[in-house]
């Protein structure tokens, strides 16, 4: 009997969406266990993993989980956590580009000009005060249909300064 087919699809063990931690597969089945979080069954045919507790879903790219949002708070949450950890890094964000596939899900949320503006800054779909774009539908590349989003950063202020400089 080949081995391979004696795992799901993802291998012997993955890392847990959730905490990281590496997770076996159950042999003869679609499931992985972690202590913390409980079973994960992987779809062979959609290649998803799903978290049996609470319906969540994730897809794999390039060795890394992306969760697949059913709920606009979801994503503008994931978001909000990849800023704060950018700036902790020294950087800035100047643009957030979300998956095309989430346009519908998002598009309630994101900050409109009101009805008296008239300048072009404020006619760009915002979030968190960034100008938001969507990924291409034509010549859409794969990691599309699986990555949420990505930022566009430049170099930013230091979260924290030298201590030196409090007293100058």
């Amino acid at each position: 009997m080949n081995l391979a087919l004696q795992y799901p699809v993802f291998g012997p063990e993955i890392i847990c969406p959730h905490c990281r931690q590496l997770i076996p597969a159950l042999t003869l089945t679609d499931t992985y266990l972690c202590n913390r979080h409980g079973a994960f069954e992987a779809d062979p045919k959609i290649k998803e993993l799903v978290h049996l507790p609470s319906s969540r879903r994730w897809r794999l790219w390039e060795e890394q989980w992306y969760r697949q949002h059913t709920h606009p708070d979801g994503i503008r949450f994931e978001i909000h956590e990849a800023l704060d950890a950018l700036y902790t890094e020294g950087y800035r964000a100047t643009k957030v580009i979300i998956a095309n596939r989430y346009r519908d899900l998002v598009s309630s949320y994101l900050g409109r000009s009101h009805p008296w503006r008239d300048s072009s800054e404020f006619k760009s779909p915002k979030l968190y005060g960034l100008p938001i774009g969507f990924s291409s539908e034509e010549n859409a590349e794969p990691q599309w249909e699986i990555i949420n989003f990505t930022l566009e950063k430049e170099p930013g202020v230091p979260r924290h300064y030298p201590y030196r400089f409090l007293f100058e």
